[in-house]
């Protein structure tokens, strides 16, 4: 995990740490996105090698550096936990969580810190895209101004759009 600089986070009630992508190295990630329970709540794509991952932690670096984004390696009880963040798409908010099995009890937390950052970025809104093999999460459908179905690169999600309040 190396330093803790500025852009670190902590949240102490789940003793969580959000640390900068260039804080975590780039295996941690590729042994997380690999793995086939992960792989089956994402967007389907290839495995990463040593080269793919390294442009995907560049790719989210860059993410992170755009206005209103911000997105974090988390760090849980000093274990690589997964990411996190605002991203923008299709000029919307969206909210990524992507979390080791091992650790799927902290979503909520997690969740709680970006919607969070999402006020302090300014944001009136947000969405949540979880792919059709998730189940349905009823503490968003709660929360939800709106959840719909929606298709992105040719997978169904079901989103849910969020006031950030």
């Amino acid at each position: 995990m190396g330093h803790v600089t500025t852009n670190t986070m902590i949240c102490e009630d789940e003793k969580l740490v959000y640390v900068p992508f260039d804080e975590i190295a780039a295996a941690d990630f590729m042994k997380l996105l690999n793995q086939q329970k992960i792989r089956e709540h994402l967007v389907e794509h290839g495995l990463f090698d040593a080269g793919s991952i390294k442009n995907w932690v560049k790719g989210k670096i860059e993410v992170d550096r755009t206005d209103g984004c911000r997105v974090r390696g988390i760090i849980s009880e000093n274990t690589f936990a997964g990411w996190c963040g605002l991203q923008l798409e299709d000029g919307k908010y969206e909210i990524a969580i992507v979390l080791d099995p091992k650790h799927w009890g902290i979503g909520t937390a997690v969740f709680s810190d970006i919607m969070r950052w999402a006020k302090e970025l300014g944001h009136d809104e947000v969405f949540i895209h979880l792919l059709h093999t998730r189940p349905e999460y009823q503490f968003l459908r709660k929360i939800a101004k709106r959840v719909f179905e929606s298709e992105q690169l040719g997978q169904k999600f079901t989103t849910y759009h969020l006031s950030v309040i």
